[in-house]
């Protein structure tokens, strides 16, 4: 099993987070029931004021509070219980452990006290269910804890929590806001005819029509809006539900109160109220398509955590008295031996002791050469082996092992991520209860003050007041410009993640590359046939192809599938043998054929001489190179490489002229990096970086004040992507790349980024714009509204007016948002 962090007596906290200061835990809490991203603020804002916490930063899009504390000053409790004070809860998991005889909750709860995650326990007929924080708590640790205390007999039946169960309550909640939404949409757009065809349509009861077709949108599509609203303000605080909440109820209040006692106001008034049922139910189904959009990406946002941790196979072949046992991957402990056989996946970090094969890193390094495993060297979990079959002494289980690490990185880098789309919200902490306090205002100055009949005027006022402060166009202002946007980024191959994406883009002023699979194709090609001793290049590449058609390295398809496109006939293979690290040896067509490296050729005493001088020259330039020999003399080099993009230097070329400096950061060696810099006009390179690497890259210009963007596409850019202010994966990549990046580049073209950069500053300009149009109207409008013009011009806007003009300031900004449509992305060539 893992070795845990020893906390108190014998009971496991988990380890603090990297680089954290001593005497500093740092653990994410999963919160549940954040709507917004003014509930994330809130919950900030009350966790960084409890005692003993250093930071708290809340992420509404990945649900998670990353929280630093001195654990000798609070704990995991008192941060939840601070979160539900909030009007918030914390996800929690359970495990159900059987006791031994007359075993109290006390007793459990007294062992586990100390226990970073640990919540409570509830005993009931014999059994245990321990409820604790995932991801911070361990339950093998809680259990163990047990164990040790003799209040769980060692090896006893658990039942554990369903580790899906999280993902399955996201896609139902998703389910049903989407059924909510369809509805809603069902029955608006028959509200919305009948009212904007300004009675053209009207008949006896059309305003009950209405009611009825309107009622269930507000009621039962929109009832999200009003219980947020009604949780922010019992914590006395304002956010987009209480705008939602408050435009939706005022237009279809108004309107209930003018269907149901028409007589009696057409009486007090002196004229029929108009109704505004569509206003109501438009607001509700606009705001649910949003809602809808937002929950689905929020759905995806774990799915990166989730793919790295299916790298880990769930189970290892351990060695134990001489015998092959298969065990769960949980109960391997440091020092086992364990086998891996070929195709499978390394299953935790150490050290091979015996065998030997090439193992596929690029889930670390990023390159797609397999690298020669020989006892002594160090195998990494979730590496894959692909040729021979080899044992290793496990050095690391559990969180310390290197995917772990990167599972964290990843984790820590999302959850450092605070929303920064707040303009509405915090504009509607101040804009809502000015509102109010005008509404009332104007009430009780036109009931005291105002003309006869003073009632009449004075709702007539109130209402108008409240109307054209509909926080319609303010909830639409950012979501109309963000589809059209990413509607058309996306017809371009350009997939953005969300609106932070398109906000952080437009002030990116450096830009992170991945080399492999990024600036080059990703995988191997043959780039040179170099024959020598009088040997045609089509010959000699036909021997090699022969031969290397037996082999499973990635060289070895290189070569027969350059061999395939040059339509050469393979000779027939008598005999065939791999000596794993060094060559291979084989019988073609009755010839004697050696392929491998130098080391390989000396051991068979051949003179390499000739290949010497063109293997220094290919090598420079970043190619891997294997020497040829038939029947015992030198013939040839065979060259491989990862081949450059066509578009890579003409991106690079771009993002400079945007004033963009451009680095390479990878894990290659230094000699095939510069190689590539140079060749697309890079001068900014890192190389042997690895994961964690990447990630301080990022970090180190950020700290600088510099906005970063980290473009890659494998396994080992995910901790980057994560932690750049603006993640770039290619979908050639993994999905893992995609999943931890704010943009994914369908097309493999970097001339893409530069594109995402130019529509990302075009759609903020939009929705700075959008922003204006939806206040502006309130401005002008709540003065006249309330009655300002009334003495001196005689000038009172009536709640249809109102109306009208809450819908002029959304026709606005639908309409400015549109014009992105005709935004011109790129060029045809960038695709």
């Amino acid at each position: 099993m893992a070795e845990p962090t020893p906390h108190g007596d014998g009971v496991v906290a988990v380890p603090p987070g990297r680089d954290a200061p001593t005497g500093e835990t740092r653990l994410a809490l999963p919160v549940e029931g954040m709507e917004c991203a003014a509930c994330a603020v809130r919950i900030e804002k009350r966790l960084s004021k409890t005692p003993g916490v250093q930071s708290a930063v809340v992420n509404y899009a990945t649900g998670e509070a990353l929280v630093a504390f001195d654990p000798s000053a609070t704990d995991v409790e008192h941060l939840a219980e601070t979160v539900e004070k909030t009007g918030y809860g914390i996800r929690t998991e359970t495990l159900a452990v059987p006791l031994s005889d007359d075993t109290s909750a006390g007793a459990v709860e007294a062992v586990l006290s100390r226990a970073n995650g640990f919540l409570r326990a509830e005993v009931e007929d014999d059994e245990t269910t321990l409820y604790y924080v995932p991801g911070v708590a361990d339950p093998d640790a809680l259990l163990e804890a047990l164990e040790t205390a003799g209040l769980v007999e060692a090896g006893a039946t658990v039942e554990r929590a369903d580790p899906e169960a999280a993902e399955q309550e996201a896609e139902a909640r998703y389910r049903s806001m989407l059924r909510r939404l369809m509805v809603a949409a069902a029955l608006t757009l028959p509200v919305v005819v009948i009212a904007m065809t300004h009675g053209a349509l009207d008949f006896p009861g059309s305003r009950l029509v209405q009611l009825a077709l309107t009622t269930p949108v507000v009621v039962w599509a929109g009832r999200g809006f009003f219980t947020g609203a009604w949780r922010a303000f019992r914590h006395h605080a304002a956010d987009m539900n209480t705008l939602v909440a408050l435009g939706v109820g005022t237009a279809y209040g108004y309107s209930l109160l003018a269907t149901l006692a028409d007589d009696a106001l057409m009486q007090l008034t002196g004229r029929h109220p108009d109704v505004y049922f569509e206003a109501a139910a438009v607001i509700v189904t606009l705001i649910l398509v949003g809602r809808v959009l937002e929950e689905r990406a929020k759905g995806k946002t774990g799915a990166a955590i989730r793919r790295l941790m299916n790298l880990q196979p769930p189970t290892a072949r351990v060695l134990r008295e001489e015998s092959e046992v298969e065990v769960p991957v949980a109960e391997v402990s440091v020092g086992d031996l364990v086998v891996v056989r070929p195709g499978e996946r390394v299953p935790l970090d150490g050290l091979v002791t015996e065998g030997a094969s090439a193992v596929d890193e690029s889930m670390i390094t990023g390159e797609p050469l397999p690298v020669e495993k020989r006892p002594g060297e160090a195998v990494t979990g979730g590496t894959v082996n692909r040729t021979g079959a080899f044992t290793f002494r496990v050095s690391r289980t559990g969180r310390s092992t290197t995917l772990a690490q990167i599972v964290r990185l990843v984790r820590e880098a999302q959850g450092s991520k605070a929303p920064i789309q707040r303009l509405a919200d915090t504009v509607a902490g101040i804009f809502v209860p000015t509102v109010l306090l005008i509404a009332i205002a104007t009430f009780v100055v036109w009931f005291d003050f105002g003309p006869e009949p003073r009632l009449a005027f004075a709702l007539l006022t109130f209402v108008s007041v409240l109307i054209i402060a509909c926080p319609c166009a303010l909830g639409l202002a950012t979501p109309t410009a963000l589809v059209v946007a990413t509607g058309r980024a996306a017809e371009h191959g350009i997939l953005l993640k969300g609106g932070e994406a398109v906000e952080r883009i437009r002030s990116v002023d450096v830009v992170v590359l991945d080399k492999t699979g990024t600036l080059t194709e990703g995988t191997p090609r043959l780039t040179d046939v170099v024959p020598v001793n009088g040997w045609a290049e089509s010959d000699l590449l036909a021997l090699a192809a022969a031969a290397e058609a037996r082999s499973e390295h990635p060289i070895a398809d290189a070569i027969v599938e350059e061999a395939e496109v040059r339509r050469l006939t393979l000779l027939p293979v008598e005999a065939f043998q791999s000596e794993t690290g060094l060559g291979i040896e084989a019988t073609v067509d009755g010839r004697a054929v050696l392929i491998g490296n130098r080391a390989f050729l000396d051991e068979r005493g051949l003179d390499q001489a000739p290949l010497d001088a063109p293997e220094v020259a290919l090598a420079e330039s970043g190619k891997t190179v294997v020497r040829v020999a038939v029947d015992g003399q030198a013939a040839g080099l065979l060259a491989v490489a990862d081949t450059i993009r066509e578009t890579s230097a003409d991106a690079v070329r771009e993002l400079q002229a945007l004033g963009i400096e451009v680095v390479m950061v990878t894990g290659d060696a230094e000699a095939p990096a510069r190689a590539v810099a140079q060749q697309v006009g890079i001068t900014t390179v890192e190389a042997n970086v690895r994961p964690a690497d990447k990630a301080a890259v990022v970090r180190r210009y950020q700290a600088e004040g510099r906005v970063v963007a980290h473009v890659g596409d494998g396994i080992n850019d995910a901790p980057a992507l994560a932690a750049a202010d603006v993640g770039v994966a290619l979908a050639s990549g993994t999905d893992i790349a995609m999943e931890a990046a704010d943009v994914t580049l369908m097309r493999p073209s970097l001339l893409a980024v530069a594109n995402a950069f130019r529509l990302s500053s075009r759609t903020m300009r939009t929705i700075k714009q959008n922003l204006f149009f939806a206040f502006v109207y309130n401005v002008i409008g709540i003065p006249v509204a309330a009655g300002l013009l009334y003495p001196v011009a005689g000038v009172l806007l009536s709640p249809m007016v109102a109306s009208a003009a809450m819908a002029l300031s959304s026709v606005s900004v639908v309409t400015n948002s549109l014009r992105l449509r005709a935004v011109r992305v790129g060029e045809e060539h960038a695709a």
